[in-house]
């Protein structure tokens, strides 16, 4: 016990050091996780250009009114779409709905929902 007290008696600045390391290599990491965190949520809330023009485009045909977009996407393409919009009631403003959404991003039909806006 006493080598170990004259030990770190002779080696204070670099225990010192070394306890600061640690500490500072902690808060690193911590405000590193809290910064991906941060970075995936705004990422979910964000829209993409796509959304955005696909969502104006559809709101200037006739009978959709308001509406909201979410275009699933991978590396590899568009898996879906959802579309929910005041108009989507009406079977002919469904219809052009799917016929302009298929059109715009080049996806199967099957591939697009849409719904009705409370």
């Amino acid at each position: 016990m006493r080598k170990l007290f004259d030990y770190v008696k002779n080696n204070k600045k670099i225990i010192i050091a070394v306890a600061l390391l640690i500490v500072l290599i902690f808060a690193v990491f911590l405000i590193n996780k809290s910064n991906k965190s941060s970075s995936t949520t705004s990422a979910l809330t964000e829209k993409s250009a796509t959304e955005v023009k696909l969502c104006d485009i559809l709101m200037s045909i006739d009978g959709v009114g308001e509406a909201d977009v979410m275009i699933n996407e991978s590396e590899n393409g568009i898996l879906g779409v959802i579309i929910v919009c005041d108009g989507a009631d009406n079977i002919m403003v469904r219809n052009d709905i799917l016929n302009a959404v298929s059109t715009a991003l080049g996806v199967q039909k099957s591939a697009i929902a849409i719904y009705s806006m409370n």
